[in-house]
């Protein structure tokens, strides 16, 4: 105890005795580190001439369809599946990409796992 200083609260007092993060940004590499991603599924011929088929279909019809694509991870190897819904406006043969109604969403061709909700031709 000082006799010069007024006693520090118990509040301020605990404050000195806190723990700090000594190694700034630790925590998120590890975060990064224990996060998964999956492996990119490569389709079989006949699967992507169903899948073919389908995009077809979706264009000629103008419906709203929901594709089911693989989505690259910008950190690690690997990545996720994504399902986007929409109606395709114009398909980019040179950058090979799907331009969804929305403007916003390009879709790699590529990269497309499946089409669903395509409705049928007659």
């Amino acid at each position: 105890m000082s006799k010069n200083r007024p006693p520090m609260p118990m509040r301020n007092r605990a404050a000195q005795f806190a723990p700090f993060a000594a190694l700034t940004g630790h925590d998120e590499a590890i975060s990064e580190t224990a996060r998964l991603t999956n492996s990119k599924i490569e389709l079989s011929a006949e699967e992507q001439g169903l899948l073919s088929s389908r995009l077809s279909l979706a264009l000629e019809s103008g419906a709203t369809v929901t594709f089911v694509y693989f989505e690259k991870d910008a950190l690690k190897d690997g990545g996720r599946y994504v399902s986007v819904r929409g109606a395709i406006r114009k398909i980019d043969e040179i950058e090979r990409v799907i331009i969804l109604s929305d403007s916003s969403t390009a879709i790699p061709i590529d990269d497309i796992y499946d089409i669903k909700d395509v409705p049928a031709m007659s």
